[in-house]
């Protein structure tokens, strides 16, 4: 049996920064012209009602700093499966190391999270299929930006 090193993670900057990007323009898009009216509905928010400025900047601010601790998190767990992170082998494809770290965070992380609104906020099933998808997607998004830029 070999001997495993030390990991080598090497954490890239502007991998991190362009996944974070990518995250912040999906769900623009997402939440705004593509499901955005469903969504509020689903919510039972008034869409008419324009929230304050400094609501809608905090707002972004806690979203890119909670997508930022998502593609950092997710950036060491992808080179953690990887062989050569370990000096034990070669690497699969990138993208089987994009699509899976996306995955099987969505299922283990965010699928659970979605859930519990269901259970113990009484949202419906509608909004975590909307909700759920989004995640899926989005992280399928960070992680393969993250899974090729090596």
């Amino acid at each position: 049996m070999q001997d495993l090193q030390e990991p080598l993670i090497i954490i890239k900057p502007m991998a991190i920064f362009l996944a974070v990007l990518a995250s912040f323009i999906f769900g623009f898009l997402w939440y705004g012209p593509l499901f955005g009216k469903k969504w509020g509905a689903l919510m039972k928010m008034d869409m008419k009602k324009k929230p304050k400025t400094s609501v809608m900047v905090k707002a972004m601010a806690l979203n890119v700093l909670g997508t930022f601790l998502i593609a950092y998190v997710l950036s060491h767990n992808q080179q953690a499966w990887r062989p050569s992170t370990w000096g034990a082998g070669i690497d699969g494809s990138n993208a089987m190391y994009g699509f899976l770290g996306g995955f099987f965070t969505w299922l283990g992380f965010f699928i659970p999270m979605l859930l519990n609104t269901v259970a113990w906020e009484m949202r419906p099933w509608s909004l975590f299929a909307l909700n759920a998808v989004y995640h899926f997607l989005n992280l399928q998004i960070i992680a393969h930006i993250l899974a090729n830029w090596r």
